[in-house]
This record gives C-alpha cells, structure tokens and sequence, in this order.
C-alpha cells in the first residue's frame, strides 16, 4: 500500500459518517475537535483561574472561601462558553437544537429533576453564598468543615475525618446550622449542679475562675454564672462563656469540665448525686405463723 492509498484510507475513517444532528453529519474529525476544543477551553479556565488567584484575589486579600466560590463560577462561565464554541466549531448551530432540547426536557424531566434540583442548588450555593470552604456546618445528623462545593454535591470533611457528600439540595430545602458564618464567636453553656451544704458564693466565685483561667475563652463577653434551678439534691448552675471559633467546641468542653472538678475539690464544693430519704411512719409487727412439731 503506497503513501497515497494509506492517505485516503485514514481520511476516509475520519470523515466517516457516524451520526446526524440538526441536518450536520458527525464524523470522528469532527468529535476530536470538538474533544480538542473543550481539553483548550478546559486549559484555559485552569489558567486563567491561577492568574485570577495570586494576582487579584491576593491584591484584595479575599477569604479562602470567597476565593474559591470565584473560581468555581469562572470555571463553568469558560466551560460554557467553550460548549457553545465547539459545537459552532464543528457546524452544529445550537438555536436549531432548541425545539429537541425543549422535548427531550419534557421526556426525561422527571428522571433528572434530583440532578437538576441539585444543579441549581449548586449555583444558588456559589452565588448567595450561604456557606463557603472551611465552614463548620450541620446539615441533619451530619456535623464537619465543607471541603468542596460542586454543581452537583458539597464534600463535607467530618469530625472523625470522614469524607461526607451531600446532594445540594440539602442545603437549599432543609435547615443548615452554619457555626461559623458571620461572627465566629459561639457560646458554650456548662451545667453542673452543686449540693446544698456549698456554700453559693463559692460555687459562683469559682465558676468565674474557671473562666477567667482559660485562655480559650473570650474576656468579652464577660463569662456569666446563672443559678438556673433547684433541683431534687442540687443548685443547678450554668456557666455562660464565649469561645473564638467553633472549631475546639467539644474539646474547650471537655477541659472546662474538667477544671470545674478540680476547682471544687480544691475549694471543698460537692457534686451531688441523686439520693432519696426513706421515712417509716410506724413499726408494725407482721405476726409469723410456727409451723407445729
């Protein structure tokens, strides 16, 4: 097979017809450009996504998660844009495929209303912007720092480093505690309960130490200790402090519950336990019958 003949072989294979769309044949040339087009539209938004990041957003010092949420829209803007592009690059006229993109919608709407529920969800995420990257959020039973927000899903990195997706959706139509969005303080309450032999000036006296020692806790606003209720064998006490993120939550718990106990032991103060008084009105003899010999 000399040069000429090999030639109008592969031509022929690239120019074979596959597949019709809007009066426009398909052929394997045009599907590797049309591949080509979005890998070049593809390399472009990952390039233009650097340049963006260490030479605007540094400039203005944005937050992580502002950068991020950027990005992501700058990245499906190219990708769209690349979409359109290639399918005019290779003569398929994207306003004919209206009236078959409008009935197929209607064919399959109801198979993909979950993807696109979550698609729109996913934008509405990027642009309202009610979490970011590096948020602490619960969403249901789950509880974790959002790693990554996608079109379609949001990655959620649990406490015990368990990698969680949630649909988008979820975000959108459920109720979502956001630990860290706004102000980051939160607010740690601490009960215990003391007995009734301590004396209260103490009790309050060494809850605000406890407080005051911790280095984690905020000095504004001022820790408070509340007499809560009385309870069957004890004050209920209630110590009120601020923390400077969400993030140590359980573990500041943890160690202000600790130093409580040590404070009391030091300063004599019981922790009761649940107790009952029994009181017996009157000893009645019960008569007992001797079996006879």
């Amino acid at each position: 097979m000399d040069f000429t003949s090999l030639e109008q072989f592969v031509n022929r294979i690239f120019q074979y017809q596959l597949f019709q769309i809007n009066q426009t044949w398909i052929t394997p040339s045009s599907l590797i450009m049309f591949i080509v087009m979005i890998l070049l539209f593809f390399a472009a938004s990952r390039l233009l996504q650097k340049i963006v990041m260490y030479r605007v957003f540094d400039r203005f010092k944005l937050d992580k998660g502002t950068k991020y949420n950027l990005n992501r829209i700058i990245h499906y803007l190219i990708m769209i844009m690349g979409g359109f592009i290639a399918f005019q690059f290779i003569g398929i006229d994207l306003s004919g495929l209206a009236v078959i993109f409008g009935l197929l919608s209607v064919g399959i709407g109801f198979g993909l209303q979950n993807i696109a529920s979550n698609f729109v969800s996913g934008l509405i995420l990027l642009f309202e912007r009610p979490i970011k990257i590096g948020d602490r959020v619960t969403v249901g039973t789950t509880e974790g720092d959002v790693a990554a927000i996608n079109m379609r899903s949001t990655t959620i990195r649990s406490l015990n480093n368990i990698t969680i997706i949630v649909p988008n959706s979820e975000f959108i139509s459920t109720q979502v505690i956001n630990w860290s969005h706004g102000d980051p303080k939160i607010r740690l309450d601490v009960e215990v309960g003391v007995s009734y032999q301590s004396n209260l000036e103490d009790v309050i006296r060494s809850l605000r130490e406890v407080a005051l020692e911790n280095s984690e806790i905020l000095k504004n606003p001022a820790p408070e200790v509340l007499l809560m209720s009385f309870g069957d064998s004890s004050w209920n006490m209630q110590l009120r402090v601020w923390l400077k993120d969400p993030y140590h939550y359980y573990v500041i718990r943890s160690r202000i519950n600790m130093e409580i106990v040590h404070k009391f032991r030091a300063n004599n103060i019981e922790i009761p336990f649940p107790q009952r008084d029994i009181h017996l009105r009157s000893a009645v003899s019960l008569p007992v019958d001797k079996p006879s010999n």
